[in-house]
């Protein structure tokens, strides 16, 4: 940790990024109670998750442009807009006017995907490749830390003074945000604009190639679909252990989400800590296994096994995240990079919408123990997938024509 805050970029991306990410985790549980208290429908809700997955079906293109300008500029630009559409939940008056979080939720996923895609793309040229690993876990630290008083922060703000209140909080956390990254020095590679002759299909799917070109990534890839094809229901199947399991208000969801930050936290810390020793290919399955095993103890109806399983959900988030983004950085060019993490986004976005529309429709007539179960399968089975086929990666090669 010491060695990563020698960087004085990296110290202003984190303090930027904390204030940020302590936005998000407010803000976008409350956009699902938000939908909830409207409309009294946890598939309602759940849907409100479904608008925030579906920008990354575009996000390869939003690749190009990343690799076409600065990704610090890109960054800055979508911290800005994203004020302003946040600032749009001012309007939410009344069930009439549900639709608006639709419409916020959609534009701020599409800022997710660009910004989050830009910065793991930009972190390469703030540390060494040996430091990757340990500030994609600090940085996951922190997001993970701020469910501890992020959700709570939201839901508190939401239950005294409603959701506009949530809204500025978060609007003043974007400019925040794009003030320190202005505050920046780092040096980034010349964008390459690629040669003319290319159609932009051609540029805009480089990423998809490179990523199925590559034996880790391609497994990466897939592992990533299988889970989220499970993990996607939790969405709405959360709401229905709240209130169906448990008897509790909507807002004991940020309890839950709190807890789940505890153990997210924790497992943070040791993979940073960890993850140059033990690599990055065995965390992912761990990690798996743990959110598989979390799933079993969420279906009981004991509010302390409840809040075990999402201990133990936390514990396995930070290890998967963490690793994967890592395997995508090293095994990927610098000029690619902005669309090989959007083509992951667009790759893995497409199974988790199926997967959280899934959840909605079926939370309302299936019981939610079920459903539960189902996702548990779907994420041990995408560990045993992962121990068998994401190997400890050879030196990586671009596609042939990778950077045009």
């Amino acid at each position: 940790m010491r060695d990563l805050l020698r960087h004085r970029d990296l110290r202003l991306l984190l303090s930027g990024q904390t204030l940020s990410m302590f936005g998000d985790t407010a803000m976008l549980l409350v956009l699902a109670m938000w939908a909830k208290q409207l409309t009294g429908s946890n598939s309602i809700a759940g849907s409100v998750f479904a608008a925030l997955v579906l920008p990354s079906l575009l996000a390869p293109f939003g690749g190009l442009v990343i690799d076409r300008f600065r990704r610090r500029t890109v960054m800055i630009v979508t911290d800005v807009v994203t004020c302003a559409v946040v600032l749009l939940l001012l309007l939410v008056r009344d069930r009439g006017d549900v639709w608006l979080l639709f419409v916020v939720a959609f534009l701020y996923g599409a800022s997710l995907v660009f910004f989050q895609s830009a910065r793991s793309a930009l972190l390469p040229s703030i540390v060494p490749e040996q430091l990757l690993g340990p500030a994609n876990g600090s940085l996951s630290t922190v997001r993970e830390a701020l469910r501890l008083v992020g959700p709570l922060t939201g839901a508190g703000l939401f239950a005294a003074f409603g959701g506009p209140a949530v809204a500025v909080l978060d609007a003043a956390t974007f400019l925040l945000s794009a003030g320190a990254l202005a505050l920046m020095r780092v040096t980034e590679p010349e964008p390459e604009r690629g040669p003319r002759e290319h159609h932009v299909l051609h540029d805009a799917t480089l990423g998809a190639r490179h990523l199925w070109a590559v034996p880790v990534l391609r497994a990466t890839v897939l592992a990533t679909v299988i889970s989220l094809l499970a993990i996607g229901m939790g969405e709405s199947v959360f709401l229905a252990v709240v209130d169906q399991g448990l008897g509790r208000p909507v807002a004991f969801l940020g309890v839950l989400m709190t807890v789940q930050g505890v153990g997210a936290v924790a497992s943070g810390l040791a993979v940073t800590l960890l993850i140059n020793r033990v690599g990055e290919t065995r965390l992912v399955p761990l990690g798996l296994a743990l959110m598989g095993a979390g799933c079993l103890l969420v279906s009981s109806r004991s509010v302390v096994v409840v809040g075990l399983g999402a201990l133990v959900v936390g514990a396995g988030l930070p290890a998967v995240i963490v690793a994967l983004t890592t395997l995508l950085q090293k095994h990927a060019p610098a000029p690619l990079q902005g669309r090989v993490f959007t083509a992951f986004e667009f790759l893995t976005g497409g199974p988790q919408l199926l997967s959280i529309l899934a959840g909605a429709a079926l939370v309302g007539f299936v019981d939610y123990r079920i459903l539960l179960v189902v996702m548990a399968i779907g994420l041990l089975g995408a560990a045993a997938y992962s121990v068998a086929r994401l190997r400890s990666p050879e030196p990586s090669v671009a596609v042939a024509d990778a950077t045009g």
